[in-house]
């Protein structure tokens, strides 16, 4: 198992030094594993499976540190107890989805959080939690149930970077085979970098505030504005 930082922190690279998109070019074949597991449970999960799997085959963990002291990255001991299992895929939907925002690690939670405050109901945020071997059943389940709805990734990480050059096609095969309407994906990260992440946190914040803007970008709330709701 090898643990390696990853998640834009504004710190500098060597909070996100993980470089995902090179173990995903060397990924073929079910040669490795790669995870982003972004809940408590998922990581013990991941680590108990790997254990007890018969095939050894190295396992690549993006660990986000960030998420050692978020206090919306924990789980119950129910999570971790009998019957319980690796998920895959993580979702937060409504009944009625008219975006889905794909994404993976620390990121999920300023979505989700977003996603609150906006009252955008419409907007499915799914995590994507392995990202090698790619969990194609389970996504494109997601994909048959919402088949109208359009789909980004998104990622903290610059667009020549990260999984996104990984997912793209792949992304695109499976939603065109479960029949939606708009098989292509968008892509909402940050512009071409030489560099995995800068080192100015003033400019990391408005960065990454400027991304969650533009995944939400022309979804309407479907509940009335936070103020109106304490004023009644």
């Amino acid at each position: 198992v090898i643990l390696l930082p990853h998640g834009l922190e504004g710190q500098g690279p060597e909070h996100s030094s993980a470089r995902p998109e090179r173990f995903l070019q060397m990924a073929a074949r079910d040669n490795i594993r790669v995870a982003h597991p972004s809940t408590p449970a998922n990581y013990f999960h991941l680590l108990r499976r790997q254990m007890l799997r018969r095939d050894r085959k190295a396992l690549v963990v993006l660990s986000p540190k960030t998420l050692l002291r978020l206090p919306a990255a924990v789980s119950t001991l129910a999570d971790c107890a009998p019957g319980t299992a690796f998920q895959p895929v993580i979702a937060t939907a409504g009944a009625r989805v008219e975006r889905i925002l794909l994404c993976s690690g620390k990121l999920a939670y300023e979505l989700e959080r977003e996603r609150a405050e906006r009252g955008a109901e419409a907007v499915a945020v799914v995590r994507l939690e392995m990202l090698y071997p790619l969990p194609d059943a389970a996504l494109s389940a997601f994909f048959r149930r919402w088949p109208g709805a359009s789909c980004a990734w998104v990622q903290e990480e610059p667009c020549n970077l990260g999984a996104w050059t990984y997912l793209d096609r792949r992304l695109e095969a499976l939603r065109a085979a479960a029949g939606c309407a708009e098989p292509r994906v968008a892509c909402v990260a940050r512009d071409e970098a030489a560099s995995p992440a800068g080192s100015f946190h003033g400019d990391h914040e408005a960065d990454q505030r400027r991304l969650v803007e533009r995944a939400f970008a022309g979804i309407a709330a479907s509940l009335p504005p936070r103020e109106t709701i304490a004023a009644d």
